[in-house]
């Protein structure tokens, strides 16, 4: 198909993502109880207490198959560095990744999946919907159970962004990006359009 084009515009064809998104961080137990831990940026929020994201065939979607869960983290500006690690190193030829790392684990309470420690926010998941497709990938979506903040990224008693700091993916540049300062409120902004 011959693409027609828009007038003081470019056309950039089929390939650009939509960006910035989420750098989520997967983590889960293989069958033997080592942790694993991949980056994913194709997720995000689902329903009001559930996440989803795309996998292509991965030790992760292996692990998800078996347990039902997982945790889920956001990279952050502090740990873009072993977190893109995850991203580049697949756990089937790394066995513990996470140590490799540097990074500890904690076994979440709530579902049998490790909680990286080095994460200040975490969200722990069970798998309520998985689709397969014929590569070995997988369209997950999880139900939160339980969110967990480390008190250093909390003011009064909510979750900060500017102290979380999340790095999101841009999958124009493949830069990791960090969030600026804010630039309106939701459902306030707009409402001088509304008088």
């Amino acid at each position: 198909m011959e693409l027609k084009k828009v007038e003081e515009r470019t056309n950039m064809g089929a390939k650009l993502y939509v960006t910035p998104q989420p750098a989520l961080m997967i983590a889960t137990y293989d069958a033997d109880g080592t942790p694993d831990v991949m980056m994913a940026a194709w997720g995000g929020q689902y329903d009001n207490n559930q996440v989803c994201f795309s996998l292509s065939k991965h030790k992760t979607t292996d692990n998800l198959r078996l347990n039902k869960a997982f945790t889920l983290s956001y990279a952050d500006a502090r740990t873009v560095v072993e977190s893109d690690y995850f991203g580049i190193v697949s756990g089937n030829d790394v066995k513990d990744k996470v140590a490799k790392a540097g990074f500890t684990v904690t076994k979440s309470q709530n579902v049998n999946a490790p909680i990286i420690n080095e994460y200040p926010l975490t969200m722990e998941c069970r798998v309520v919907e998985m689709r397969d497709d014929e590569e070995g990938g997988a369209w997950v979506v999880g139900e939160i159970v339980n969110a967990i903040a480390d008190p250093s990224i909390l003011t009064d008693g909510k979750i900060d962004i500017k102290k979380l700091n999340p790095v999101a993916w841009d999958g124009s540049s493949f830069n990791y990006l960090t969030l600026g300062d804010s630039v309106g409120t939701a459902w306030n902004s707009g409402m001088v359009l509304k008088k």
